[in-house]
C-alpha cells in the first residue's frame, strides 16, 4: 500500500519508509511552478537524494529535510536540469551552522560517456563545483568552523558491469540490475536506460526492510525499466506529453528527442504492467497537460492506482520488505 499524503513541513524525523517529490519538472525550460527534478527517498530519519534539478535546496528545507540526515545521493544522468542544483545543495546544506552534513557523504552517478574526447563525468563535475566555490568553502572553514568540505565529499563514478558491453547512447543492451550502494537501511541498484543520445544513463531501485521504489530517470520505454521495477511497490516514472510539443513551433529534432528519449503514459502504463509494479507516481513531466490527461494514458495500459506527483508531496511506501530491519541502536 503507498498513500500519497501532502504534509505541513514536518517537525521530527519520520519512521519507516516515505519518498518525497521534491521536484517534478523536466527541464531545462521553465512551463509551470513546480521546482526541476529530485526526489528524496527516506528511511527511519535518514535520506537519500536522487538529482538535483532546479530549486532543490530550498524545496528540501521546506519539506523538513536537513543535511544533517543526508546519507548519499545519486545522479540518474548528466544533463544539465538533473545536476543544475548541485552546488548550491552541496553549499547550503554544509556544516553544523545549518544543520548541515558533517561526517562523509557519498555522491553515486554515470562517468564520463567519452574520456578521451576530454568529456568529463560526475566526479569531474563536482571538482569543478568545488575549485569553484573554494573561496566561500575556504572562509567559512576558518569564519564559521565548519569541517573541509572537500573531506566530506566522497564521488563513486558508477562503473559499468560485463552485461553492459557494447552500451552506447544510441544502444543499452539487456542486462540485470546491479548493487551500487548498501548500507544498514538501504540496498540500492542501478540498470541502464535508453535516453539517446545521453551516456550513461541510469533508474535506480531501492530496497527496504519496508518496501521498494524505483525511479526511472530520464527514459524511454524500456525493458531494463521492467526489469529493475520487477515487483516495485512504488515506481517513480519520468513522462512526456508529445501533444503539448507537437501543437507548438518546435523543430523536427527537437520533436525526435521527445519522442525517443522520452515515455509516453501510455509507455508508463506498460512498462508498470509488465513490471507488476504495485503504484505508479508520474514525475518529471516534459510538457504541460492536465492531471486526468495524464492519468489517462497509463490507465489505458495499467490497472493499479497512479498518482501526477506535486512538488512537496510525501508517499508512505509500507509493502513487502526485502531487507533485514535495522537493529536497536543503528545511528542516523
Amino acid at each position: 500500500m503507498v498513500d500519497p499524503v501532502i504534509t505541513e513541513p514536518p517537525t521530527e524525523r519520520w519512521s519507516g519508509l516515505k519518498v518525497v517529490t521534491l521536484g517534478t519538472a523536466a527541464g531545462p525550460a521553465i512551463r509551470s511552478e513546480c521546482a526541476g527534478i529530485a526526489t528524496a527517498v527516506v528511511v527511519d530519519g535518514v535520506y537519500y537524494l536522487v538529482d538535483f534539478g532546479l530549486g532543490v535546496t530550498r524545496a528540501a528545507h521546506e519539506a523538513g529535510l536537513r543535511g544533517e540526515d543526508l546519507r548519499a545521493c545519486f545522479v540518474t544522468h548528466l544533463h544539465s536540469d538533473h545536476v543544475a542544483e548541485l552546488p548550491a545543495y552541496l553549499l547550503w546544506n554544509w556544516g553544523q551552522p545549518v544543520q548541515g552534513f558533517t561526517e562523509p557523504v557519498q555522491i553515486l552517478g554515470p562517468g564520463s560517456a567519452d574520456p578521451e574526447a576530454g568529456a568529463i563525468g560526475l566526479a569531474g563535475l563536482v571538482d569543478h563545483v568545488l575549485r569553484g566555490y573554494s573561496y566561500d568553502i575556504d572562509v567559512r572553514i576558518v569564519d564559521e568552523g565548519r569541517p573541509p568540505l572537500y573531506d566530506l565529499i566522497s564521488v563513486e563514478e558508477i562503473g559499468l558491469p560485463d552485461s553492459a558491453a557494447g552500451a552506447s547512447g544510441e544502444s543499452t543492451p539487456a542486462m540485470d540490475p546491479f548493487v551500487v550502494y548498501a548500507d544498514d537501511r538501504v540496498r540500492v541498484s542501478a540498470i541502464l536506460v535508453e535516453h539517446p543520445p545521453i551516456f550513461p544513463a541510469f533508474a535506480f531501485r531501492f530496497d527496504t526492510a519496508y518496501g521498494s521504489v524505483v525511479v526511472s530517470g530520464d527514459t524511454t520505454e524500456s525493458d531494463n525499466m521492467v526489469r529493475i521495477a520487477a515487483g516495485a511497490d512504488l515506481l517513480v516514472h519520468e513522462s512526456v506529453f508529445l501533444d503539448f510539443y507537437r501543437a507548438l513551433d518546435f523543430g523536427p529534432e527537437f520533436l525526435n528527442h521527445q519522442l525517443i528519449s522520452h515515455t509516453t503514459p501510455e509507455g508508463v502504463g506498460r512498462v508498470a504492467t509488465r513490471a507488476g509494479a504495485r503504484r505508479v507516481v508520474l514525475s518529471h513531466l516534459a510538457g504541460v497537460a492536465t492531471d486526468e490527461q495524464w492519468t489517462a494514458g497509463v490507465a489505458a495500459e495499467y490497472d493499479g492506482p497512479v498518482t501526477v506527483a506535486r512538488p512537496g508531496t510525501v508517499f508512505e511506501v509500507v509493502g513487502s520488505g526485502t531487507l533485514a530491519p535495522a537493529t536497536a541502536g543503528t545511528s542516523a
